[in-house]
């Protein structure tokens, strides 16, 4: 039983057969998904899901990718969604200079912009970094415990996971721990106190290795449980149970609702 901490349910990838996913999904034990959105009209549709679904809790905000098109509106849109009991996060949210869809400057005001939204509201936010690790962490610490939250799909070394640790933040594994070539991720996967530990999919992303290539969905989750309680020497029920609590806790989710 777990909680797939972070999803994509809401995009196009699953128009064909979101009521089959969300099948397999319970048949693998899961309890909870996160669908989390990346502009208005995906954050829109994932607070749909979420009424709609009551497996399906859901996370607002603007991607990197995409905060070149916030305008006045943008954020007068998310406090509408944010009244929605079932939203439990602002995300995902934060820097991305790998594809440098939007410029790096306006990724960066962004991202303080939305930091300062989810302290508003008293949401965690749920942060997207890639290939902007100095940055992401000098922004986090102007806020040291202002903030909750998890760093998602972590991909810094053991050196930022511990610094983002202290800060009190949550750090979550995907699929690519399950990739021959993924050393530093296990190194760092195998440090994470039990208490501070999420998994996810990153679905339709990020397919751990059996199914590396193809669509990943939330059931897949449980392969990339198997392997992080390898790593740990735990076994994978524990695992997934430490999991589900931490998600949540970290997200107020009552035990009935993620049940």
């Amino acid at each position: 039983m777990t909680i797939d901490s972070h999803a994509h349910l809401e995009m196009d990838a699953f128009d064909g057969d979101r009521e089959a996913v969300l099948a397999r999904a319970m048949a693998a034990g899961l309890t909870a998904i996160i669908t989390v959105g990346t502009t208005i009209p995906d954050c829109e549709k994932a607070v749909s899901l979420a009424r709609r679904y009551p497996i399906i809790y859901t996370a607002i905000g603007i991607h990197p990718h995409e905060v070149k098109q916030i305008d006045a509106g943008t954020y007068d849109d998310l406090r509408r969604l944010a009244g929605h009991e079932k939203v439990v996060a602002i995300g995902e949210i934060g820097l991305d200079f790998f594809y440098e869809h939007s410029p790096r400057e306006i990724q960066l005001r962004r991202f303080a912009e939305q930091l300062d939204l989810s302290e508003e509201l008293d949401l965690p936010v749920i942060i997207h970094d890639r290939e902007a690790h100095a940055e992401t962490l000098a922004i986090l610490k102007t806020r040291k415990h202002r903030l909750r939250g998890v760093l998602h799909c972590f991909s810094g070394d053991l050196s930022m996971a511990r610094e983002c640790l202290d800060m009190g933040f949550h750090l979550s594994v995907a699929g690519p721990v399950t990739y021959k070539n993924a050393d530093q991720l296990r190194a760092v996967a195998r440090e994470i106190p039990a208490d501070r530990l999420l998994i996810e999919t990153d679905a339709p992303y990020l397919a751990p290795q059996p199914w590396r290539g193809k669509r990943n969905e939330p059931a897949h989750v449980v392969e990339t449980a198997r392997c992080l309680a390898e790593l740990r020497g735990v076994a994978a029920e524990e695992l997934e149970r430490q999991t589900e609590e931490n998600a949540s806790r970290l997200f107020g989710l009552a035990p009935e609702k993620s049940a």
